[in-house]
């Protein structure tokens, strides 16, 4: 594996560990010479992009904990991401999206290209929580295209999922009507899109989150059978209530509990979507050898 090591030189510069081969995640024309970085703001701005590069291509270990080290970064902390296309310059749009983490009291963040979108991931700090931030950030882009806002997560493995799930919204973003007036989209909110185009993170998320929320340690609950019949059913009460022969209104009492459990609710036909989605994943992960 590529050795990202960081050293401080004689000089006092920060630079990748001199013979490591990690010049190929810098800037092109820069190099791990302290005499390439004249000041500390040229420093930060290669750091923060070997960072990013790390980050995109999944990696967290101790080498990459090294470097988010010598950007000021806690060795704890919550982050999220947003990503769209931009409305203007990365440069312009960059320093948008920075100066509204700052004034809403935030103190680490990183802007990076990917697959042509732009991605922020922010440090959760004072006010620079997901969704203001969101909106504070909102002009750096593009008015005709999705922006996409992800969950908070933690440490330097959330920071290489809450990247990964903004990208992975991005793509699903046009499966969505009007996906470019809903500013922002959440990355939860497109769970099965995201895993119909094999995000295994949306996978996981639908069948721990919903499918097993709908499951009891009591085989005799009836939750998750009620839950399918109604929407195998066409999402009918009356239809529903005969396949499973009790009353209506028991149905309807099911599904309300089915709600609360997992926050979808059978009758909202997006929400029906997702759930029919989970139960599939669910039953084929469950009938898989070496099951999860």
């Amino acid at each position: 594996m590529t050795d990202l090591s960081v050293e401080r030189t004689k000089a006092g510069a920060l630079t990748p560990a001199s013979g490591t081969g990690s010049s190929a995640a810098l800037p092109a024309g820069d190099s791990a010479d302290s005499s390439t970085l004249p000041d500390l703001s040229v420093q930060r701005e290669v750091l923060e992009t070997l960072l990013f590069s790390c980050l995109m291509q999944g990696m967290a270990d101790h080498r990459v904990m090294a470097i988010s080290h010598l950007l000021g970064w806690p060795d704890d902390f919550s982050c999220f991401a947003i990503g769209g296309s931009l409305a203007s310059s990365f440069k312009h749009s960059s320093r948008i999206m920075r100066q509204a983490v700052r004034n809403l009291g935030g103190e680490h963040c990183l802007v990076g290209r990917w697959q042509g979108s732009c991605l922020l991931l922010v440090l959760k700090h004072r006010a620079a929580t997901p969704s203001v931030t969101c909106t504070a950030a909102l002009e750096a882009f593009d008015p005709q295209a999705p922006v996409c806002l992800g969950g908070l997560r933690q440490g330097l493995e959330g920071a290489v999922t809450a990247l990964g799930e903004v990208v992975s919204s991005l793509a699903a973003a046009p499966a969505i009507e009007g996906h470019i007036q809903m500013r922002p989209l959440l990355a939860d909110d497109l769970l099965p899109e995201r895993a119909l185009m094999g995000d295994q993170l949306a996978r996981q998320a639908l069948y721990e989150e919903v499918y097993r929320s709908l499951l009891s340690s009591n085989p005799d609950d009836p939750t998750l059978m009620t839950v399918k019949t109604f929407l195998d059913s066409g999402s009918s009460l009356d239809t529903a209530a005969r396949e499973l022969q009790v009353h209506v209104n028991t149905v309807r009492y099911r599904l309300k509990r089915a709600a609360d459990t997992t926050g979808w609710d059978a009758t909202d036909p997006r929400d029906a979507f997702v759930l029919q989605t989970a139960i599939a994943i669910g039953r084929m992960m469950d009938a898989r050898p070496g099951k999860a």
